[in-house]
Parts: C-alpha cells; sequence; structure tokens
C-alpha cells in the first residue's frame, strides 16, 4: 500500500514532462498506476474475504499519534477497488477526450493521479490523523482539477465554492478527530476508536466534566466533515456547481472518489457511532431530504450534465441512510448502492462527455437522434440508467430491493425511511428516462444533431462501466460475499442480496417505483411548469454567497480601519495585546511562586546595564537618525558584554556579528531618509507610545521573572550537555543545539530567511504594477544596463542616460570583475567625497583575514564559540567593507554570484545532509562522527553536522549579500538615475568638471598658439 501511494506520487510528479512529450497518449502512461494498484487490489482479495487484512505501518510521529498505519480490511478493499479501478477507466477515456491541441494536460494528468494517490490513501489508513492529511489533499486537487480551465469564470467560482465548504467542513472533522483521539479510552485508530465505541469504553477513565456531552460533539464535528464531502444538505450546492469541470474530473471525482469520501467516512464509523441518538438525528433527516431534493432538482434542469449532477446528490443523501442506518442488514444494501452507484454514475457522465465531444452541446432540448446512429454508447447509457433507477436485473435493484426488504419489517422508522426511499425513487426513475431521452431520442420537430468525433477507445470505459453493473446485478450472491464482511460489524443479522426476495410490500414498493417513475415522464412538460411556478426564495446557494459576501464586506471594513498604514499603529496593537494578556494570565491564574532572585552575578554587569538603559533612553530621545541609530547600537553591544559577562561567549560573539550588520543595514537604509526626525511636540499620541513602553517593558521583565521562578521540574536544557557531546559530538551546547538536537528548527529559520531577503529584494527590484523583474540581472556588474520597465518615452530616456554612463565608467577604466588586477578596482568610480583612504587600506588589511575568520568559525564552531551563523555573518561584514570602501561595482568584483544561488545553495546543502543520514540507515538530521587523520592538524574529529551547518553559513552569506544588493547597490543606482538632467543627459560629477576645465585650457592653448 504505502509502495503505491509512492508510485502515485512520483508518476504524478512526472506526467507534465510526460505529457508533453507523448501529447494526449501520455494519459495512458498516467493510467498504469491506478491500472497497477487495481490488479494488486484484486490480488489481495482472498486474503480479505478469509479475515487476514493486509497491513502496513511507517512510523512517522508517534508521539502525537502519527504513524502511517494502512490496513486493508472489506471496506478499504472495496473502496480501493472502485478508486483505482474506475481511475484507470477515466484516464484511458481522457486520451480521446481532450483533444492534441488542448492546453494544460500536463498539469491535468498530474493532479488527477495526485488526487487518486490521496484518494487511496484515504480509503486504505487506519489512522484518523492521516486520514484527515488524505482528506485534505482530496480537496486540493480537487479545487485545482474542478478549476482546470482557469479562464473561465464558472469553472473559478466552483472551485472556490468547493474547497471552502469541504474545507470548511474538513476543519470541524479534525475538530472531532482530536476530541475522541485525546480521550484517555480513545485512539486515533478506526479500529481501536469503533471498538471502543461499540463496547460503551470511550468514556471510561475521562476525568471528571467529560460525559456524553463530550462525545457528543465530537460526532457532530466528524458528521458535518462527512456531509460537506459528500454535498449532503445544507452543503450540496457546491457539487452542481462544480460541473463546470471537464467531464473526466466529474466522472471520476463527483461519482467514484471524492463525493464517497463522507459515506466512507460513515460507513466506517457507523458500527460504533450509530446508535447514538445524535447520529440518527443527522444522518437520516439529512440523508432522505437530500435525496428527494436532488431528484426534485434534476427533473428541471436542461443541461444533461446537472440532471447527472443533482442525481448524484440525490443518490449520495440515499447511501448516507443506508450505511448510516446503524443495521447490519440495511449496511450491506448500503454497500451494494455505494458499489453500484460508483459503476453507474460515472458511465453516465461518461456517457454525457461522449455526446457533448461529439456534439459540442449538452442541451437535451437540442439533441435528437443519436442513440440510432451510436447504439453501443446508448445501450451503455440505458444500461446505467436502469441501474440508477432500480430496474432488475441490474446492480442498482439489487441494493435498493435489498434496503426496501430491510425497512418493511421494522417499526414505524422504518416504513417512514422506506417509503421515502420509494418516493426518492420515483424521482430518480424519471429523471433518468428524461436524461436518457434528452440525450439519445430521435425527438420531433428537432433535426438530428451533427456528430463531429468518433473514436472507438472512448467508448470503452462507459461500456465496461455499465456492463460491470449488469454483471453484478446478475451475481447478488458472489456480490454479497465481497460486502459481507464490513456488513457484520453492525449489529443485527445480515440480510442477503438477491434478485428474488419472493412475494411482500418490498414488490409493491417497487412496482410503484416503476409506475410513478414513467408517469412522472411522461407528464415532465407540465411538471417542468409546476416547479418553475413554485420557486423556493430561499436555497442553502443563496446563503453561501450571502455568507461569503458579508464576509468580504466585514473584512474590508476591518481592514480599512485596522490596516490603516501607520507602522507605530501596528506595534501599539500587537504589544498592547501581548502585555494585556500575559498580565491577565499572572492576575487571573496561578502564578504562587518563590521569589527567588539575585540583582546580579558580578558587580561589573551593573555599570554595563545601566550603560544599556541610558543609551536606549537617549535614543528614543534623539532628533538625528544616524545618532539614535548608534546609541541603539551602544544598548545591543551592551547587552553583548552582559552575556559576556554571563558565561555565554557564544551569544555575545553572535549578538555582536548582529549589531554590527544591523547597523551596517541602518545606515545604508538611513542615506534615503531625512537626516532627522520630525520635531513634534509631546501631544497625546505621543505619551502614549512612551506610556506604552514603560509598561511593555515592565511586562516583559515580569513575565520573565515569574517564568524563570515559576519552573517545577528540572529544565531540559539540563541534559544539554551530555546529549550534545554524546550524540551531537560537540561541546559548544548553542551550536549542537542549532544544528543537530533541534536542526528542524533551524531548518526552517533558513527558510524563513531565504523567503524574506526574496521578499525584501522583490519589492525593492519589481518594475511596475505588472511585478515584472528580471532576476539575471546582478546590479552590481559595471556592465550592466541600467533598464527598467516605465513608460516609453521615460524609457528612451533612460536608455540614453545609461549609455552616457557606461561611457564615463568606461572613461574611469573600470574593468570587469574577474579580469582586474587592481585592489579595488571599482573605488574610482566613487565621488571624491565619498572615498576614505584610510578605509580603503584598513579593508585591504583585514578583508581576507576576516573571511578566513569566518571559515574558522564555521568549522569549529561544534567545539568552540561560532557556527555557520557567526562565521556566515562575519562573512557578511566583511562583504559590507568592500562595498563601502568600493561601491556597488566592488560588490559584484567581491561576489560576482546572484545571492539567490548562494541562499538556495545552502538551502539544498542542508537539506540533502539531512536526508542522508536516510540513506544509511538512520533518521532524518541524525549526525555521525568520523574520526581522521590529516596532515598539519593531526588527529580530527568530524561531525556530519558541520555540513548542515555549511548549509546555514551559505544562506546568511546571501542574506548578507542580498541586503547588500538591494538597499545599497539598487539605492546607489536610484541615486546615479536620479542625476540626470531633465534631458537625460548625465550630471557631471566634479571629476568630470576639472576633467572639462582642462580640456578646454588645453584647447585654448593650441588655438592660440
Amino acid at each position: 500500500m504505502i509502495e503505491l501511494l509512492i508510485a502515485f506520487g512520483v508518476v504524478a510528479l512526472a506526467m507534465p514532462a510526460v505529457m508533453k512529450w507523448l501529447g494526449r497518449e501520455g494519459f495512458f502512461v498516467a493510467a498504469l498506476v491506478p491500472l497497477a494498484g487495481f490488479v494488486w487490489t484484486v490480488a489481495q482479495g482472498p486474503a480479505v474475504l478469509e479475515g487476514s487484512y493486509p497491513q502496513q505501518t511507517l512510523t512517522w510521529v508517534p508521539e502525537l499519534g502519527l504513524a502511517g498505519d494502512f490496513r486493508l480490511d472489506t471496506l478499504s478493499w472495496v473502496m480501493s477497488l472502485l478508486v483505482t479501478g474506475i481511475g484507470a477507466l477515466v484516464l484511458i477515456y481522457s486520451a480521446r477526450y481532450f483533444s492534441r491541441t488542448a492546453s494544460g494536460l500536463g498539469r491535468f494528468a498530474a493532479f488527477f493521479v495526485a488526487f487518486a494517490g490521496a484518494m487511496f490513501g484515504l480509503v486504505t489508513t487506519d489512522n484518523t490523523l492521516i486520514m484527515y492529511i488524505m482528506w485534505e489533499l482530496t480537496t486540493v486537487f480537487s479545487f485545482l482539477l474542478i478549476g482546470h480551465y482557469r479562464d473561465r469564470r464558472a469553472s473559478r467560482r466552483a472551485a472556490m465554492e468547493a474547497i471552502i465548504v469541504t474545507t470548511a467542513g474538513g476543519l470541524a472533522m479534525l475538530g472531532g478527530i482530536i476530541l475522541l483521539g485525546e480521550l484517555p479510552s480513545g485512539s486515533y485508530s478506526f479500529t481501536d476508536l469503533v471498538s471502543a465505541a461499540s463496547a460503551g469504553t470511550l468514556l471510561d477513565g475521562a476525568p471528571a466534566g467529560v460525559g456524553t456531552g463530550y462525545v457528543t460533539t465530537a460526532v457532530v464535528l466528524l458528521l458535518l466533515g462527512a456531509l460537506s464531502k459528500s454535498a449532503i444538505f445544507p452543503f450540496h450546492f457546491w457539487l452542481p456547481a462544480a460541473m463546470a469541470a471537464p467531464t473526466p474530473t466529474s466522472a471520476y471525482l463527483h461519482a467514484a472518489a471524492m463525493v464517497k469520501a463522507g459515506v466512507y467516512l460513515v460507513a466506517r464509523l457507523a458500527p460504533g457511532f450509530a446508535q447514538m441518538d445524535v447520529w440518527l438525528w443527522i444522518i437520516i433527516p439529512a440523508g432522505l431530504f437530500t435525496m428527494l431534493l436532488g431528484g426534485y432538482r434534476a427533473l428541471r434542469q436542461n443541461d444533461t450534465k446537472l440532471v447527472l449532477a443533482y442525481g448524484t446528490v440525490s443518490q449520495l443523501g440515499f447511501m448516507l441512510v443506508l450505511v448510516g442506518y446503524g443495521t447490519a442488514e440495511v449496511a450491506l444494501a448500503g454497500l451494494a448502492v455505494l458499489t453500484a452507484h460508483a459503476l453507474f454514475k460515472s458511465a453516465l457522465f461518461l456517457s454525457v462527455g461522449i455526446v457533448d465531444w461529439m456534439t459540442g452541446t449538452r442541451d437535451l432540448r437540442e439533441l435528437s437522434g443519436i442513440g440510432r446512429r451510436r447504439p453501443l454508447l446508448a445501450a451503455a447509457a440505458g444500461f446505467a440508467v436502469l441501474s440508477m433507477a432500480g430496474i432488475p436485473p441490474f446492480a442498482g435493484y439489487v441494493g435498493k430491493e435489498a434496503a426496501l426488504h430491510a425497512l418493511t419489517y421494522g417499526g414505524t422508522l422504518d416504513l417512514v425511511v422506506a417509503w421515502t426511499i420509494v418516493l426518492g425513487s420515483i424521482l430518480t426513475l424519471a429523471y433518468g428516462l428524461r436524461f436518457w431521452w434528452g440525450c439519445f431520442w430521435d425527438k420531433p420537430g428537432v433535426e438530428p444533431t451533427e456528430l463531429k468525433n468518433r473514436s472507438a477507445i472512448i467508448i470503452i470505459p462507459p461500456v465496461i462501466l455499465a456492463a460491470a453493473s449488469l454483471i453484478l446485478g446478475l451475481l447478488p450472491s458472489w456480490w454479497e460475499s465481497l460486502l459481507i464482511g464490513h456488513a457484520d460489524l453492525y449489529p443485527g443479522e445480515s440480510g442477503h442480496l438477491t434478485l428474488w426476495a419472493g412475494f411482500g410490500l418490498a414488490v409493491v414498493m417497487t412496482g410503484s417505483i416503476i409506475v410513478g417513475g414513467i408517469i412522472l415522464f411522461a407528464v415532465r412538460k407540465p411538471f417542468e411548469k409546476v416547479q418553475r411556478r413554485a420557486a423556493v426564495p430561499f436555497s442553502a446557494e443563496g446563503a453561501y454567497r450571502r455568507i461569503v459576501v458579508g464576509l468580504e464586506h466585514f473584512a474590508g471594513d476591518v481592514t480599512a480601519r485596522v490596516q490603516s498604514g501607520s507602522q507605530p499603529m501596528y506595534l501599539s496593537i500587537i504589544l498592547a495585546t501581548a502585555a494585556l494578556a500575559g498580565t491577565g494570565a499572572l492576575v487571573f491564574g496561578d502564578t504562587a511562586v518563590d521569589l527567588d532572585y539575585r540583582w546580579y552575578d558580578t558587580a561589573f554587569q551593573v555599570p554595563v546595564v545601566i550603560i544599556a538603559c541610558v543609551s536606549a533612553v537617549l535614543a528614543a530621545r534623539a532628533r538625528r537618525r544616524l545618532k539614535a541609530v548608534l546609541l541603539l547600537s551602544i544598548s545591543g553591544y551592551s547587552v553583548a558584554l552582559i552575556y559576556e559577562l554571563h558565561g555565554a561567549p557564544d551569544l555575545a560573539l553572535t549578538q555582536v556579528l548582529v549589531e554590527t550588520i544591523t547597523l551596517f543595514v541602518f545606515v545604508l537604509v538611513l542615506r534615503r531618509l531625512p537626516a532627522y526626525f520630525s520635531n513634534r511636540p509631546m501631544a497625546t499620541s505621543r505619551w502614549f507610545r512612551a506610556g506604552l513602553g514603560i509598561v511593555v517593558g515592565a511586562c516583559v521583565g515580569a513575565f520573565a521573572f515569574f517564568a524563570a521562578n515559576a519552573r517545577q521540574h528540572p529544565p531540559v536544557s539540563s541534559y544539554f550537555p551530555s546529549e550534545a557531546y554524546d550524540f551531537g559530538y560537540g561541546k559548544n551546547i548553542v551550536n549542537v543545539a542549532l544544528v543537530d538536537m533541534r536542526a528542524w528548527d533551524t531548518m526552517g529559520e533558513i527558510s524563513v530567511v531565504a523567503a524574506c531577503a526574496i521578499g525584501v529584494a522583490s519589492l525593492l527590484f519589481i518594475r511596475d504594477r505588472q511585478g515584472r523583474i528580471d532576476p539575471r540581472r546582478n546590479i552590481a556588474k559595471p556592465d550592466t544596463k541600467y533598464r527598467v520597465w516605465l513608460r516609453p518615452q521615460e524609457d528612451d530616456q533612460i536608455r540614453r542616460a545609461a549609455e552616457q554612463l557606461d561611457a564615463q565608467l568606461q572613461e574611469r577604466q573600470v574593468r570587469v570583475p574577474g579580469r582586474n588586477r587592481r585592489w579595488l578596482p571599482a573605488a574610482s568610480t566613487l565621488a571624491t567625497p565619498r572615498r576614505s583612504v584610510i578605509f580603503e587600506v584598513g579593508t585591504r588589511l583585514i578583508y581576507h583575514t576576516m573571511l578566513m575568520g569566518s571559515l574558522f568559525l564555521l568549522f569549529s564552531g561544534h567545539n568552540l564559540p561560532g557556527g555557520g551563523f557567526a562565521g556566515g555573518l562575519l562573512a557578511g561584514i566583511a562583504l559590507t567593507m568592500r562595498y563601502l570602501a568600493g561601491g556597488r561595482y566592488e560588490l559584484g568584483a567581491a561576489m560576482p554570484l546572484h545571492p539567490g544561488i548562494l541562499m538556495g545553495s545552502g538551502l539544498m546543502v542542508a537539506t540533502l545532509s539531512g536526508l542522508a543520514p536516510i540513506i544509511l540507515g538512520g533518521t532524518t538530521l541524525e549526525s555521525a562522527k568520523f574520526d581522521l587523520v590529516m596532515p598539519i592538524f593531526g588527529e580530527v574529529k568530524f561531525a556530519t553536522a558541520i555540513i548542515f551547518d555549511v548549509g546555514v553559513y551559505l544562506v546568511v552569506v546571501g542574506l548578507v549579500l542580498e541586503i547588500l544588493r538591494s538597499l545599497g547597490a539598487e539605492v546607489d543606482r536610484h541615486g546615479e538615475l536620479e542625476g540626470l538632467d531633465d534631458d537625460g543627459s548625465v550630471v557631471p560629477t566634479p571629476k568630470d568638471d576639472r576633467r572639462k576645465e582642462a580640456v578646454t585650457l588645453r584647447e585654448a592653448k593650441e588655438s592660440s598658439t
């Protein structure tokens, strides 16, 4: 099972390339995986029927109850046959349904195969959490498949409806899963959960206050997920709207797969929970009303696909009642109807697709004479209609007859349910006949419809499915043997599937269905008029739209008030909320702790703290921006000194490097800002902010104090030294924690770092409202053109100015990076006031030393202060010095690589270092140690976590380079472009003025001579 899931994923990833190579013939390749799954599932049949259910387990996160437990019992086996078998047929059908020139086939095939894999995982897993993951994967892939025609508004809207409704239900279901799973006697295993519910032991060991209401709430939440997924009232409206999808999607998702997920969940849980009153009060009314509503709405549709869509809604309500009724006899009938529906409804959808493919229309009022010219297709669709309507000897009849027979020997409720099913079946036969008549009959007054396409392959899938409906109907005893294993889990005695159960009330009901359906079809036109006149003012779809529109308006109003663009207001709201929430917890919570504290460890800490506080206050009062930044840095360096005095050199080193690079970033940004803050009086808002700052600072200090004193158990950090040395093979606890013990956190952090760097750069490099950007352009290279996307007249002006500026650079003899043998060659491009001889000489002296120091920090950080983060920051500071000394062209010479390459390489190295241990039989991100003897160095102990640290190093260097590229070189480029005259000529620099003056004097002397 796990191997099949992997195969589905691999083929889904490969389908875009396969479809690009083979065209629509690639669907045959896509069909191989579900076909292989079908063959494998069939091969497991003997073991399943004997009760020896195949099982597989993949350990994932056992502490959270999240394990890949897969189990193929009777229900899973039957559903797997439907998912894989019908999936293979639909993919074969797609190879001719789509034209050779259709766009997006690779995308469609990939999503289809991925959906089939997710559905296969959903019906085979025994873990409720894994089932929820698969559940949501089917939701996502169905959204993508329904919205395949992205240029059509109806398709996009239908996809959005489907994902909103089913995701909301899925989240409710997740709540029910967690509630039941966290009970002392509960479980995240379907098997254990149903067994506990059947035995009535779910609440054993539950704490006081947890009673039947707890389980009732969980069951309601689970049923909300099932109802929304299977389009049961009031969530039924999304399924007809989803008919905007391609027909293969409808034939699979909405007949055999996705919409069956809710019915499957009810069938899975019903043996344990169907005896609860809340279960029956939800399942029976919702299912029966949906059956009648869907059948009634199907009779008024003229689009043949919509007829089948509303018919599917009706049949889903019918199935839900049967599998959730709670008795073995009715459950057997429900499983039979579930199987039969997958066969006849997918055959009908495929038939509609063929008719549309041949004629270009699905309007039953425009179709005529197709059955006479395509008798095989008409016969297949006719068989499917008869099976859907419950006419003998087809599979649909066997299942419906078994249900009626089981319900006619019960009490009043059973009879009410039975006669309601009769009424719904009358509607089913009526709209089924109307569908077949509309698609294939010769209609008087309507010209025979022209048939444009023909294919022998496309007809095969519906014929096979229709034939299967007939075969199952003719072999009811064999069919019963396939389903009885799950029906026996329900209380009561299992019934039988048979073509003839003798005379009785069930036979009378079947006769009533046939007569009533024919009569209703005969009076269809007057009935349609009555339907149009009796319009209901309220609909679930209308309520959904009003809710969505109301939420959009509410969100717009809230956003308009809250998202005012004022960063101080945002910070005030965030800080005030945090302070109030934390203070409330301290005041109203149990904060009785021992007030054990000391003012300081050493006397040297006191003046450092005073310096930090004074510099922070002065920074808040400073009017000059640069002064405020410098004072803020003093406060940050003081914190680093406190770390050092407290005995944390690694933290102190990191803090110093972070403060240094932050100072550089501030200086880069300040170049584009006014030198002074605005001088405003101490108005109410400023007093409020000052007070808020004091309150938040006091609250944070109090939180830290009480949190440190509230500890009742030894801290986890007390185990860090031994864990870091024994398992991480390092003495630097901080670094080993980052790259080994908590490497998953670091992996997420460097991913966020890369994403933030890309986001910041995008904000600065986007050239127009369409968001166009040229990521290949390295604005730090002197041979780069200053092309930007502007209006045409501005574009020409900038181009002329760029050419002149490039000519100036060539005059100044700036060589291409990599070919220049001069040290700091680009410094000559800077204006004289921007150059500093002392800084240039200092950079020449320490640049390489800083790079070597960064590598030392990287490779020694496992046992000494340092690591990839600290080493990357030091290398970034070295690059920053090179940029400040020589300008943006010097940055290009120092690091000609694009920052994205560095960050991407770092993420790749970190990821591969985490996956490599799995190949060697270990776990993800597990470290290993190698003892080596190297020349000069002697004995060397190498821990593989250093490789992960190299990835961190590359990401940090790439981040700093991206900052320099964005806030440094790009700002410089803008400054150069702003230094243009109105006519597009370059504003001369002082050096240019002196050169022009020298040329003028020389020309004057030559002319006088």
